[in-house]
């Protein structure tokens, strides 16, 4: 017999988990499907810590969805176990009219009235002794910011979910989906579900598991190398020293370096957002060393800008970025079956917001619509439309 729910989730991550949560805590009969076992190591939560900034170099119009994702994990926080987030505050650098990243990101604090202090390089290597950063740099710091325990948040929001009713098919792939006028059908590799709402949050796996329902989405996952180093615990602890991101003009280009303080004695933790080729998520070599680049590139910007987290290396892990052509995400309806809702595209900055994605997309499910402003994000926007036509 084919079990029936009012919603079905297709990806039990980041933005798939906390959807369960707020769906099951309004009585919503929810069962969420992953082809895993949230938390795990093969989605965009693994690596333990994720940055959550307010002030915001994507764009000014993620300020007010960022805010309302602090208030929920501060919410989680109380009704959980488990630590979500450490308030280390976060800063950002480059180099004075040559960084739009960091610029953006200053004009969005300036807008929205975010508590933020401006600084020059020199201002900020007072403040942080351990930067070495060219004096006419911009920078800014924010002091309420700081980063999130990923894989807990994802623990959390499952012992929640599941405690509010929500059931589970964990290590379950979907083989396919067919789409009725009110209805859906999931036939996973160990039983057929239906539903009369459907939500897609496969990361990686979006584009795979949409094309099931006929839409070609332009999502690239990309291979992302981070890696943790010893560094002086004195300088670089989370008491003493923030999460950054950082805007390096590299040639003609420039590159974005992002990062956490150590704590616990665990290193400090660096990143390069590089949208390379794409990958399949099925088949990626997951390998942290097997490019010279994985630890090349890091630790030469390590080398410049923070000569003394430039120590051993401790660990490195290989994720996946999804990204769409515009860098921006997918958080929408299907445009022909109203019932179905897709999270999709969170590229390198998407986590902080899987608490608030999460609560769009159980109003979505539930309502139709959602009381955020998510029309960045709609999946019929003409930068998608272009790159599926000219690919």
């Amino acid at each position: 017999m084919t079990r029936h729910f009012k919603v079905i989730v297709v990806g039990a991550g980041s933005m798939g988990m906390a959807a369960g949560y707020y769906l099951a805590r309004q009585g919503v009969k929810t069962l969420l499907i992953d082809a895993f076992d949230p938390p795990h190591d093969q989605g965009s939560h693994f690596g333990e810590t994720r940055i959550i900034r307010h002030a915001y170099g994507e764009g000014r119009e993620y300020v007010p969805l960022a805010l309302r994702a602090q208030e929920l994990w501060d919410e989680l926080e109380k009704k959980s176990h488990l630590k979500m987030f450490t308030q280390s505050g976060a800063m950002g650098f480059g180099p004075k009219g040559n960084a739009p990243f960091i610029d953006e990101a200053i004009a969005s604090g300036k807008e929205h009235n975010l508590k933020v202090d401006y600084l020059s390089g020199a201002e900020m290597k007072e403040r942080f002794p351990g930067l070495h950063v060219p004096d006419d740099y911009n920078a800014f710091y924010e002091p309420n910011s700081g980063f999130l325990y990923s894989e807990n948040n994802i623990q959390a929001y499952r012992e929640l979910a599941e405690f509010h009713g929500a059931e589970l098919s964990v290590n379950n792939p979907v083989v396919d989906i067919e789409a009725f006028d009110d209805s859906v059908k999931v036939i996973t590799e160990k039983e057929t579900f239906t539903a009369d709402k459907l939500i897609i949050s496969g990361g990686a796996w979006n584009k795979k598991i949409a094309a099931k329902l006929d839409l070609d989405l332009p999502l690239v996952p990309s291979r992302q190398p981070v890696a943790w180093f010893e560094a002086n615990e004195k300088l670089f602890n989370s008491n003493t020293f923030p999460t950054f991101m950082v805007e390096v003009p590299t040639g003609d280009t420039r590159a974005i370096y992002y990062g956490f303080p150590t704590f616990g004695g665990c290193g400090v933790k660096v990143g390069r957002h590089e949208y390379v080729d794409a990958i399949d998520p099925d088949t990626m070599n997951r390998e942290f060393g097997s490019d010279e680049n994985d630890e090349g590139h890091i630790r030469e910007f390590l080398d410049k800008f923070m000569p003394e987290a430039s120590g051993k290396l401790k660990k490195g892990v290989i994720c996946i970025y999804t990204r769409t052509p515009d860098g921006h995400f997918i958080i929408d309806k299907h445009p022909k079956h109203s019932h179905i809702s897709i999270a999709a595209g969170f590229a390198g900055h998407g986590y902080k917001f899987a608490s608030v994605v999460g609560e769009i997309l159980s109003q979505l499910a539930v309502s139709g619509e959602t009381e955020h402003d998510i029309s960045l994000f709609k999946i019929d926007r003409p930068s998608l439309k272009e790159a599926s036509v000219n690919k």
